[in-house]
């Protein structure tokens, strides 16, 4: 019981800050509507692999709820409750961010002829689908970080010959913060990345039937 009362507390003084920090934020835009908001990214994999893909990856767009689909950083003080980092945003909305990264960390890795996020005029041996179910900073637990980052997804492989799921698989990373400093919570954020994309990437690889290695 004590445990729960704590833990709720924590929710709630998490609430009650991030909904300050955005009622601040929204009475400096009556002043400062022009201010930029800092702008962060995540980072690919470094290339690992030896070369030698023959074949060509087409990545899609992510798919996501609306709040996702935002370049503003999502933080969820409760399953409830859904805000946004003050002052600070990614470079493109989360299902481009994604999207990017993907296709950076497979083009990269060798695994692949040819990885794009469109056809370009060829036909694509696979087909990457992407379904993006979490992309927040939540509340973290009693006797740990503040702030855990979880990124979850949903990858299907579908081949372009005759539009048959090859395979779907799911795929999740998370990370502590130590504060609601929006560099920190970047920080965490591209650290669940790595780890989510370090799962991914070689299925990505062996399932879509690149040469190489992730």
């Amino acid at each position: 019981m004590i445990r729960s009362i704590r833990a709720l507390a924590r929710a709630t003084m998490l609430g009650a800050a991030l909904g300050a920090l955005a009622g601040c934020a929204a009475l400096n835009s009556l002043t400062g509507a022009s201010t930029p908001l800092d702008a962060y990214t995540l980072t690919p994999l470094s290339g690992a692999g030896a070369g030698g893909g023959s074949r060509h990856l087409v990545v899609e767009l992510p798919t996501a709820s609306g709040a996702i689909t935002t370049d503003r950083i999502l933080v969820t003080p409760s399953p409830l409750q859904a805000a946004y980092l003050p002052g600070a945003r990614w470079v493109d909305s989360a299902p481009e961010l994604i999207q990017t990264l993907v296709v950076q960390t497979l083009q990269s890795s060798g695994a692949f002829r040819l990885v794009g996020r469109t056809p370009m005029g060829l036909f694509p041996d696979n087909t990457l689908l992407t379904e993006l179910r979490a992309f927040q900073a939540e509340s973290g637990p009693l006797e740990g970080p503040p702030y855990v980052v979880r990124i979850a997804v949903t990858m299907t492989l579908v081949r372009d010959a005759d539009g048959v799921i090859v395979a779907a698989r799911n795929f999740e990373g998370s990370a502590g913060a130590g504060s609601d400093q929006p560099v920190v919570i970047a920080a965490a954020f591209d650290a669940a990345m790595d780890r989510l994309m370090r799962d991914a990437a070689p299925w990505i690889a062996a399932t879509a039937g690149g040469g190489g290695g992730v």
